[in-house]
């Protein structure tokens, strides 16, 4: 394993009170405006914006700091083709076989189907793969640990960090997806994580009038 050596903590930045509100303030107004997308425009994203929040996502902690990810970006029209024809495909089952009543009922009201257009229509598809195991400069394999969870996060920051840039996403998971090791060449030993659509929301997008919970809903707080 690779050894780190201690070095001053210098590029930490503390800020006064009233300017830590205002600018979680600001940070929060912009996040909460981020919906997900399902209808996307063609038009053209500047590859050094995605390249920009690929290094934002690879900025995520992990355990052990082995960053146990890899980001496969897509762009060709004809590699984006297959993967919506095998998409679909498992859409299809997943609509007509293998979800319960429950789970269709609870996706009824956000409109979705087995027809996934955008697949092809936004510029770029961000497959997203998982890593149980990398490999040392020397050739070591080595085994990375919680690496659900650290892939979670740098998708997050990922998903964060495009909004922030003026893009919307759309966080696609048929199942299962391991055509996606198939068509883009990634070895088995990577579990897709999930498959994120990015672009421009078409002119016309309309998203669901959801609502988020409030604070007391999903937080607590312990005093003592």
């Amino acid at each position: 394993m690779a050894s780190y050596p201690s070095i001053p903590l210098e590029k930490y930045r503390e800020y006064p009170i009233e300017e830590m509100r205002q600018r979680l303030n600001d940070f929060y107004e912009n996040v909460d405006r981020r919906r997900t997308v399902r209808e996307f425009s063609d038009r053209a994203v500047p590859r050094d914006i995605i390249e920009t929040a690929l290094k934002v996502a690879n900025t995520a902690p992990s355990g052990a700091n082995l960053q146990p990810w890899h980001f496969a970006v897509v762009s060709g029209p004809q590699t984006k083709q297959k993967i919506r024809i095998a998409a679909e495909a498992e859409e299809r089952e997943f609509y007509e076989h293998r979800a319960s009543e429950e789970w269709l009922a609870a996706l009824q009201p956000l409109g979705t189907d087995a027809d996934k257009p955008f697949l092809e229509v936004a510029p770029y598809l961000i497959a997203v793969f998982l890593q149980k195991f990398g490999e040392l400069p020397d050739g070591r394999k080595v085994k990375h640990y919680y690496p659900s969870e650290s892939t979670g996060l740098a998708t997050g920051m990922l998903i964060t960090a495009l909004h922030e840039a003026g893009l919307a996403t759309l966080t696609h998971t048929p199942s299962p997806m391991k055509f996606l090791n198939e068509i883009l060449g990634r070895p088995k030993s990577e579990r897709p994580f999930l498959l994120l659509v990015v672009g421009y929301p078409a002119d016309d997008a309309e998203v669901p009038d959801i609502r988020r919970k409030p604070l007391e809903a999903f937080a607590s707080f312990i005093d003592d």
